[in-house]
């Protein structure tokens, strides 16, 4: 495996990592303010971003890299109001979004068509974080802290279809 490839891989599993234990920071300071279907969202969001790692984990070790297992750093325990972690968590998947821009960009540089080709899962799976996060936002901001409207809101996530990305689907 190109060196330089196999080290921007390494660096979107630590990525991948630490947005798992943010969801879950994230889960657990919603279960604790009672907001039990955004800690449901939360921790299955968790479990995806732990896939993602897994599944980048899987790859460069079948293709010849080491894979890294990073440790990531404490995330925030405590957030004002559900608008800041959706705010926040939009912000992170932006930051996420462009480390895989940048592997993908790598990879075209260094020629590698075959991991190109496995991270183009990874860009179209982060259209769909920032999207969903972008939807949650702006229905907070509808809401504007009415609490009959928060209640509805985390009842809404807590029952709705909207799950994350099947682990099952795409493997390396």
């Amino acid at each position: 495996m190109n060196k330089r490839v196999e080290l921007a891989l390494n660096d979107q599993i630590e990525k991948e990592a630490s947005s798992s234990q943010y969801y879950l920071a994230m889960a657990s300071w919603a279960e604790n303010n009672g907001l039990n279907g955004t800690a449901k969202f939360m921790y299955l969001h968790s479990d995806e971003e732990r896939f993602h790692m897994l599944k980048l984990i899987k790859f460069v070790n079948e293709r010849g890299g080491t894979a890294i297992v990073p440790a990531v750093g404490q995330p925030a325990i405590n957030f004002e109001n559900l608008e800041t972690v959706f705010t926040l968590l939009l912000k992170h998947e932006i930051k996420v979004t462009e480390s895989i821009n940048n592997l993908v960009d790598v990879c075209l540089q260094e020629k590698d068509f075959s991991t190109h080709n496995f991270v183009q899962w990874y860009v179209s799976e982060q259209l769909e974080e920032e999207a969903l996060a972008r939807m949650f936002l702006d229905k907070l901001r509808l809401i504007d802290g009415d609490k009959g409207g928060m209640y509805m809101f985390d009842r809404d996530l807590e029952n709705s279809a909207m799950q994350p990305t099947n682990p099952s689907g795409p493997t390396a």
